[in-house]
């Protein structure tokens, strides 16, 4: 079974930046394209952000476009989101997964909160 732990996250002002981490075990991250999610308060859980299995391809949400960057080092295991130009709106808890339909999801991990707050 694949397992997804999320870290990085934390208290940051409006302006500033995070970068998350996510670390997968196994081999089976190799082969598998990924993503970041988020739930805001309120909202439903959404893809913000997705990497191809070798990492050559990457795509994010109108709402993070510009802002965020997708990243992954397949020999750490190790999926990362470099967020800049950080919003209140950016408010909420961020997830990884792989990206594809959600029946070939893996279980969720806890998640990491980022709070964008002055």
């Amino acid at each position: 079974q694949v397992q997804l732990v999320e870290s990085g996250g934390g208290l940051v002002q409006p302006g500033g930046s995070l970068r998350l981490s996510c670390t997968a075990s196994g081999s089976s991250f190799v082969i598998n394209a990924m993503g970041w999610y988020r739930r805001a308060p309120g909202k439903e859980r959404e893809l913000v952000a997705v990497i191809t299995s070798g990492g050559a391809i990457t795509n994010y949400a109108d709402s993070v476009k510009g802002r965020f960057t997708i990243s992954r080092d397949n020999a750490k295991g190790t999926l990362y989101l470099q967020m800049s130009s950080l919003k209140p709106e950016d408010t909420a808890v961020y997830y990884c997964n792989r990206n594809g339909p959600t029946p070939l999801l893996f279980e969720w991990g806890q998640g990491t909160q980022v709070t964008v707050s002055s």
